[in-house]
């Protein structure tokens, strides 16, 4: 199951802020890389190939998939999140088409505790990648501080910032995630990886404050009490900061500092599905995490 460096990774979502950072780290490795985009693809360069396909439709993949060494999945669309199950499904199937050795998806810490319509999303797709018959690994980390920025400017014209009084944050860079997929990626298909943290928690509403002041705002924020299970669920802090250990993989990446990883955790076992794979299962309750999302 090793990798073929002759072979190129192939990279979803590329033109997003973790697929960007993908590319960059899987630029480095000296290897073939494309970049699967579903507009018109950006001039080429000597260093990634692009391809134009849509995942929600399931039309234009198989040239992008044809000859891929691994996948990393970082492809999503949280403003229409009900496309993201149909989207996985399609790659799993090109995947499946191609002979793909690895599929490695991006996914969030807490999305197998906290019940918002779309971590529920993202946790069925969890589950198509495990039943798919491909070597997989699925890598969940905790939010980018960009998302941070996206929720608070809407809020910019309000004369108080609201934020939930009992919400901790750890956000951790996307370089950093984007260095442990391009380094799980080179390796074997491991399953569940070790989920990924940033080095500090604090309050929601700390973070509210310090992007007040570096707009040169002096607005205050206001601290709500949310209630209801979700808001309970995520009252706890996303996951302990970690002790910083080497990835055995990330010789490959030149420049880059050790990554996190769970002091004393077993790596999981290589992952493939024995037998012949089944096909893909429609989740029994996509439709109901859709309705949801539109309510």
């Amino acid at each position: 199951m090793t990798d073929r460096p002759d072979l190129p990774l192939l990279v979803t979502g590329a033109t997003g802020v973790l697929g960007r950072e993908v590319l960059r780290h899987a630029r480095a490795t000296g290897r073939p890389v494309r970049a699967l985009t579903r507009r018109t693809a950006p001039p080429a360069d000597a260093d990634t190939h692009w391809c134009t396909g849509d995942l929600t439709a399931g039309t234009g993949l198989d040239p992008a998939f044809t000859g891929a060494d691994a996948v990393i999945h970082c492809a999503s669309d949280p403003r229409h999140p009900k496309n993201d199950l149909p989207a996985f499904r399609h790659l799993l199937e090109a995947a499946r088409r191609a002979g793909v050795r690895h599929v490695v998806n991006i996914s969030i810490v807490g999305v197998d505790r906290i019940p918002l319509a779309y971590y529920r999303i993202k946790r069925q797709g969890e589950e198509l990648l495990a039943a798919s018959g491909l070597g997989w690994t699925n890598l969940r980390a905790t939010q980018f501080p960009q998302l941070l920025d996206g929720m608070l400017r809407p809020l910019g014209r309000l004369p108080v910032l609201p934020m939930p009084s009992r919400t901790p944050v750890q956000p951790v860079d996307p370089a950093e995630v984007a260095a442990r997929l391009v380094a799980l990626a080179l390796g074997d298909p491991v399953g569940h990886a070790p989920d990924l943290a940033g080095p500090e928690t604090r309050p929601a509403t700390d973070l509210a404050a310090a992007w007040l002041r570096a707009r040169g705002s002096r607005r205050p924020v206001l601290p709500v009490h949310l209630p209801g299970r979700a808001a309970a669920c995520c009252a706890r802090a996303p996951s302990p900061p970690r002790p910083r250990r080497r990835h055995p993989h990330l010789g490959r990446l030149p420049g880059r500092p050790a990554l996190n990883r769970r002091p004393g955790e077993r790596r999981a076992a290589t992952h493939r599905s024995p037998g012949p794979p089944a096909p893909l299962p429609a989740h029994r309750n996509a439709g109901a995490a859709a309705r949801a999302q539109s309510a």
